[in-house]
């Protein structure tokens, strides 16, 4: 999109200036009309306008969150899920409907609400647009609706107003708009109305242009509206995150392949079992009752739910530490994300402009401690505290006090920033100020830059004197002495190379600076010293950068503020390191895709960016394979959120940041960002626990079904039976398993592979042998039991709770993918415990209450009987915890947690 710029300005007053107005087709159209006499527009020149540009509004092109829902049905697993239902009610299943039916609306709800959310996030973008435009029609001034200006519209705004358009700025007084939202920038930025030569991209150079959504902060000013709605520099925003689809999570991927492989292997193998029952004569109504009750148990519901309630817990921990997760699957992502980008503006920083170093012109360099508005702080020189503030100090403060627009009232800081700081020091060094007038203002432009006010005790009666402040250069100009040590002397070409050698040492170290003087006239001004101002690091960020690189993962910082101030900032968090590059906005628009995907690795620092510059690294960071997690607190990070994948937005940020973030920081403490990576590691090693568990359940029915089947004889298990243990599958032991306490042992493994599968061979592995050990010590006691080649109450009682012992020994194993249960807090998972117990306890219900017995077939056991059960069905845990232990004899266990590939490997610190 272009720039709103007047690209020349005639010489001649006699000529007008070219006024630009966006086109529809992001291109502009130029129409000549003088700067000085526009005329405002009449409402048939109004309809014709808006005709060809529309309304000053955003509607979103997305189709109805209610047509998401209807697509959600059509995930093949939910497809199954839903024809298994319909088996079960035909066969008068209800029970196992009811639970399938239950587990399909949880997961199509969940997809539903995160479709309602991601809308919310372009609605939200329409609060930025102010309802009301103060506008100039047919020559005389009304309020409007804002959605009713176009380009053409004479708008006026003031302190406090939201500009409602793109306006070419006419008319300035002082105006100062907070432009931190869009473009990064901590500053207001002064406007004015003279034509700018702006390099593309430099949205910060185009002083002449209020953007829509910006907030005046300062002055007033009046203008012609350039650009509408979508043809804005906010729409680009708009437009970006609407065609900017959220990505699946990798954990989503991962769950989508692994239930469609074990639907499908589940139903290959029953198909199996049923044609050769049906080859080998067994009666067809027998064989369609194991068919079924085998489909409904071998479809993994449970799988969908456990994910769903694993996450929900996590987001639930996570909440307690003030870090909402607005969608379930990103709590899971953390665990694999092994870059993170960071916006420099309230994010690693507070956004409260502080006065830190004060050199006065008596070569004194002071440094205060405390950070913001509000607090105090100490007073140092030369490593010495001091109590008392000095004399040449103090005229500094004065003056910053006397030469300011904004105010502290309440804990709560009006105005610019920096006029903000200098009161801050001035209440820190408790300044005594006699009560003065002002008299006259010299507003600061961008021609002198610098501000000054002239002021008069009302004690006296003397003519006032001049108090400036501004950049250094331009201050020494109007300046012909220095005061020194309380002496007046002539400011010589040696003095003001002195000064501005501080000034930029200052600078290097990322410090925005002001210079001071006062005067009797503004001729022959008095230079007294320069300040150095800085945007203070949040408290937890140093601990915190240091945890994330502790847990491989990767900084990269993207501001839209100076290299100098960035470079800086990395340097003091160690985000910035020797052999590091920094990427300008301008140096990523040269670049190629393939270009920029290659020197992006070397890059940690991206200045001067843009929200497309934003969106193109993170891009490029996704090209070579690296999950991306990105932070932001304005409306210049919110196509970068939605396009990274997972957005982290600070808690005091803009409704559209949030909106279109995954997790909000509450408090604005990004430490929780470490405890949130943490976490998700631990959802993903839970989930890999319950897929196991719940495999090799599966496996262990449908093979001894399978085995019974082939060899010919009776199945060892009833419908009624086999559906019981699908319940116990996919019931509260399997769940329980999804809320096992983190394991120290992820708490700085490095980020999981995002390609790396739930089930990889070494699960395989494991749930080959667990479900061996169980079939076979089964079916030795089925064969055992039937002595007599006919199949008794009995027979199926000890085969089935034999299966029932060997799977709650099966779950406490799974506890742990290479712990022995020894080294766990056997009793740290409370939830897990209560779910054996009721278990075990339902079992008994089963083999001795009588009506029960007369439902599943069952006949009451002997305490020998049960005492045998229990050693041989142990046999799974003892031969798992010898396989546990070889692993970690050989070193397997840490390859297990060596999660980072060779091929990004380069790429994380």
């Amino acid at each position: 999109m272009g720039y709103n710029q007047i690209p020349d300005k005639s010489d001649s007053e006699d000529k007008p200036a070219q006024l630009v107005i966006y086109g529809k087709d992001d291109h502009f159209k130029e129409a000549t009309k003088s700067c000085n006499s526009l005329e405002s527009l009449t409402l048939d020149e109004v309809t014709d306008i808006r005709e060809e540009y529309g309304w000053n509004e955003f509607v979103s092109k997305q189709p109805h969150v209610a047509l998401k829902l209807i697509e959600a049905f059509k995930d093949p697993l939910i497809m199954m899920l839903l024809a298994s239902a319909v088996i079960s009610v035909a066969t008068q299943q209800y029970d196992d409907a009811i639970s399938i039916t239950v587990a399909v609306i949880i997961v199509t709800l969940v997809g539903f609400i995160q479709e309602y959310r991601s809308e919310k996030s372009l609605e939200a973008l329409n609060n930025l647009v102010p309802p009301i435009a103060h506008c100039v029609r047919n020559g005389m001034k009304q309020d409007l609706l804002a959605r009713e200006l176009v380009p053409g519209d004479i708008v006026e705004i003031g302190l406090g107003d939201r500009v409602p358009a793109d306006v070419r700025l006419l008319q300035c007084t002082g105006l100062e708009l907070d432009e931190s939202s869009f473009t990064g920038e901590t500053t207001p930025c002064r406007k004015q109305s003279d034509p700018v030569v702006a390099n593309k991209g430099e949205l910060a150079e185009l002083t002449n242009i209020a953007f829509m959504g910006t907030l005046v902060c300062n002055g007033h000013g009046r203008g012609v509206v350039i650009g509408t709605g979508y043809n804005t520099q906010f729409g680009e925003i708009f437009t970006l995150m609407e065609s900017e689809e959220t990505p699946k999570t990798p954990l989503q991927k991962n769950m989508d392949k692994l239930g469609k492989h074990l639907s499908l292997m589940s139903f290959a193998i029953i198909g199996m079992i049923l044609l050769v029952g049906f080859l080998q004569g067994q009666p067809f109504q027998q064989m369609l009752n194991i068919g079924v009750s085998l489909a409904v148990a071998a479809i993994p519901e449970g799988l969908p739910i456990v994910v769903t309630v694993t996450l929900a817990l996590g987001v639930i921990r996570m909440s307690k530490k003030k870090a909402i997760v607005r969608k379930l699957p990103s709590v899971e992502t953390l665990g694999c994300v092994n870059v993170l980008c960071v916006d420099k503006t309230g994010t690693l920083t507070k956004n409260e402009m502080t006065v830190t170093e004060v050199t006065t012109s008596s070569d004194n360099t002071y440094k205060l401690s405390g950070t913001g508005y509000f607090e105090s702080g100490q007073l140092f020189l030369n490593e010495k505290v001091l109590t008392r503030c000095p004399e040449d100090l103090a005229v500094i403060a004065k003056i910053g006090y006397l030469c300011n627009n904004s105010q502290i009232t309440d804990r709560e800081m009006f105005g610019n920033p920096t006029d903000g700081a200098l009161l801050a020091l001035s209440q820190k060094l408790n300044i005594a100020i006699e009560d003065t007038a002002r008299l006259e203002e010299l507003p600061f432009t961008h021609e002198r830059k610098w501000m000054g006010v002239k002021c008069v005790s009302k004690s006296t009666s003397d003519s006032g004197i001049y108090y400036v402040k501004g950049a250094t250069e331009n201050v020494l100009k109007v300046c012909s002495h220095i005061l020194i040590d309380g002496a007046l002397q002539l400011l010589n070409a040696e003095s003001k190379d002195a000064i501005i050698n501080v000034v930029q040492e200052k600078e290097d170290r990322g410090m925005r600076t002001l210079s001071l003087c006062y005067g009797g006239t503004m001729n022959s001004l008095v230079y007294v010293g320069n300040v150095g101002i800085v945007d203070p690091l949040r408290n937890e960020v140093p601990d915190t950068i240091h945890e994330l690189h502790a847990n491989s993962i990767n900084i990269k910082m993207i501001t839209g503020d100076s290299k100098n101030i960035a470079i800086s900032i990395g340097q003091k968090l160690d985000i910035y390191r020797g052999s590091d590059t920094a990427l300008s906005g301008d140096m990523i628009d040269g670049m190629s895709t393939e270009q920029l995907s290659d020197a992006i690795k070397s890059v940690s620092i991206v200045y001067r960016s843009t929200p497309r510059h934003k969106m193109k690294v993170i891009k490029a960071l996704q090209s070579n394979g690296l999950i991306v997690a990105m932070t932001g607190d304005g409306v210049n990070d919110a196509v970068a959120l939605k396009c990274a994948d997972i957005g982290i937005a600070m808690g005091k940020g803009t409704d559209v940041c949030k909106e279109a973030a995954e997790m909000v920081l509450g408090n604005d403490d990004m430490s929780a960002i470490v405890e949130a990576v943490r976490e998700g590691k631990n959802i993903f090693l839970n989930i890999k626990n319950f897929v196991r568990f719940q495999l090799s359940t599966s496996v262990s029915a449908l093979m001894m079904i399978a085995i019974t089947t082939f060899w010919n004889i009776p199945s060892p298990l009833n419908p009624m039976q086999i559906l019981w243990i699908n319940i116990i599958m996919d019931g509260p032991p399997a769940q329980s398993l999804g809320v096992e306490p983190m394991d120290s042992g992820v708490v700085n493994s490095p980020p999981r592979l995002p390609k790396k599968q739930v089930v990889d061979l070494y699960m395989l592995a494991r749930v080959c042998v667990s479900a061996a050990v169980i079939i076979s010590g089964t079916l030795w006691v089925y064969k055992n039991e039937m002595v007599d080649g006919q199949v008794t109450a009995r027979d199926t009682t000890m085969t089935f709770t034999c299966f029932i012992f060997f799977d709650m020994f099966n779950a406490l194993s799974c506890r742990s993918l290479t712990k022995s249960i020894l080294q766990i807090n056997l009793f740290g998972n409370t939830t897990f415990l209560f779910a054996i117990s009721a278990s075990i306890l339902s079992l008994f219900g089963l083999i001795y209450v009588p009506f029960l017995q007369t439902i599943f077939q069952t006949e009451a056991l002997a305490f020998d009987d049960i005492i045998m059960l229990v050693c041989l069905s142990s046999s799974v845990l003892i031969v798992d915890e010898v396989f546990k232990l070889l692993l970690r004899v050989f070193g397997g266990d840490k390859k297990l947690t060596a999660n980072t590939s060779e091929d990004t490997k380069h790429l994380i610190p």
